[in-house]
């Protein structure tokens, strides 16, 4: 059986004891390996190691240097690329033609990216007069904010992992990165890459484990630890918060969202259609910017619902290596179990389910994995479960409304306030609107459209701190002032 081994000081570590756990196809169900679980000891060893490194020769680094090294690793996933592919794949059960698209290109550029940011972004520079005539100078230099804890989600593995470590070491930083236990496989691999291509020894190390009384909980309440970035679900992000508030750690914070769609009746209508249909169904709908709360005005509700539906239904639920599949399985069958909680308590409120609502039949032994059906619901008011909590899962809401007023107060009446997409072809209209929602990330007749020169992350309970660009450059260095008297 394939063990999946921690990464410490550049060597791949089993822990200590021999603990681990199970790492099961999310297709079927089977056994594919066993994951070693770092302990206090295996997690300190990695805070070490990196703590060495920065101190060390990867502090010594110029820029110049790690950029070339940042834009090697970058050209190293690409050249494994069918490796991560399948490791992917095999974790998360999405379909190839997905990953290798998105998870696949996006993780090795966010390495490439995050060095051209870091070669080409200036620091400030002021000329101050002073009382004798002679002046001073201020500018600005930048410094690693030192070891950075890495705590990173399933629904994307390499793509929202590099999307933290590609800027933490293009700034200097080194790293201990927490992978989701139910993908463990790319962070793992990218460290092969780290070795080939003379990442020194420490500047990258991954544990793995869960989350309280494990990895995740050990990492983040390290005192070697200067800053942990996250991504997750909320209640996991607020104990992290707490833990980082004993040393006054700053924290980068992405969590849930209860995200909605707003769909005008002047909006191009097929335009709208594709885009919500990808909102809510893509990736299963394990996607943190994902629609589960869809606004359209009372003119098109009805026939917006039924090409909704249509669409939906269209969607061709298989495995990843079919060109056909549009939806694969949910990453493991806890979540599974979640999901149809959610879709049972939708009935239970009273819910119309437009379709979907359950289990597809899968063949043989594909019965044994967490699929589910792309369901649509009408008919709920905005307080009912399923229309304030995150499911997480490939399903949505779907309200009328009458006015732009009242859907603008209805879309912003949550505890969350991550994405938002508006669809209306009324450019006045699109601008009032997308300022008022209360969200970090406003889509205009577009999803998952990308900048990512553009500061991203969440409001409310969707998270703190934004990243991305040179945003991403004020949480992973500080600025020191220099003052020199002429």
């Amino acid at each position: 059986m394939k063990t999946i081994a921690n990464f410490i000081d550049g060597a791949f570590v089993v822990a200590a004891g021999g603990r681990v756990f199970e790492k099961r196809s999310p297709l079927n169900n089977e056994l594919i390996a066993l994951v070693s679980e770092a302990g206090r000891d295996e997690v300190d060893a990695a805070v070490t190691a990196a703590r060495a490194a920065l101190e060390g020769p990867w502090g010594k680094m110029t820029v110049d240097e790690r950029v070339k090294l940042l834009n090697a690793v970058a050209d190293e996933i690409n050249r494994r690329f069918d490796d991560f592919l399948a490791a992917e794949v095999a974790d998360t059960g999405k379909p190839r033609s997905l990953a290798s698209h998105i998870d696949i290109p996006r993780g090795a550029a966010n390495f490439k990216i995050f060095a051209d940011v870091i070669k080409n972004t200036p620091t400030e520079f002021f000329e101050t007069a002073t009382p004798d005539g002679r002046g001073a100078i201020n500018y600005a230099t930048r410094r690693p904010v030192g070891v950075v804890g890495v705590v990173c989600p399933w629904n994307l593995p390499l793509l929202l992992m590099t999307w933290k470590v590609g800027p933490a070491l293009a700034c200097g930083n080194t790293v201990v990165v927490k992978p989701s236990e139910v993908t463990p496989q790319t962070a793992t691999l990218l460290g092969e890459v780290m070795n080939a291509v003379g990442i020194p020894k420490g500047v990258y190390n991954v544990v793995h484990g869960f989350g309280p009384d494990s990895a995740g909980e050990f990492l983040t309440t390290h005192k070697g630890v200067n800053a942990i970035t996250f991504t997750g679900e909320t209640r996991t992000g607020m104990a992290i918060m707490k833990a980082a508030a004993d040393g006054a750690r700053p924290v980068s914070l992405e969590m849930g969202g209860k995200n909605p769609a707003i769909v005008f009746a002047d909006a191009d209508f097929d335009a709208a259609i594709e885009g919500t249909l990808r909102s809510a169904f893509v990736n299963c709908g394990q996607v943190c910017l994902g629609t589960e709360r869809v606004y359209v005005e009372r003119p098109i509700f009805d026939r917006f619902v039924a090409a909704l539906k249509a669409g939906a239904e269209a969607l061709q639920i298989g495995v990843p290596e079919d060109p056909a599949t549009g939806m694969g399985p949910l990453v493991s069958l806890e979540h599974q179990a979640k999901v149809l909680s959610y879709y049972r308590k939708a009935e239970e409120e009273g819910a119309t389910v437009v379709t979907g609502g359950g289990v597809p039949a899968m063949p043989g032994d594909l019965a044994k994995g967490a699929w589910v059906q792309p369901t649509i619901w009408t008919g709920l008011g905005d307080d009912a479960a399923v229309t304030t909590e995150e499911i997480f899962g490939p399903c949505c809401h779907v309200f009328p409304f009458d006015s732009e007023d009242e859907v603008v107060a209805r879309a912003n009446n949550t505890e969350y306030g991550l994405a938002a997409a508006v669809w209306t072809n009324d450019l006045s209209r699109a601008h009032r609107v997308a300022a008022c929602m209360e969200v970090g990330l406003c889509w205009v007749n577009s999803w998952f459209l990308r900048d990512l020169r553009t500061p991203f992350g969440g409001s409310k309970n969707s998270g703190i701190g934004r990243e991305g660009g040179v945003h991403s450059l004020e949480f992973y260095t500080e600025l020191k002032n220099v003052c020199i008297k002429l």
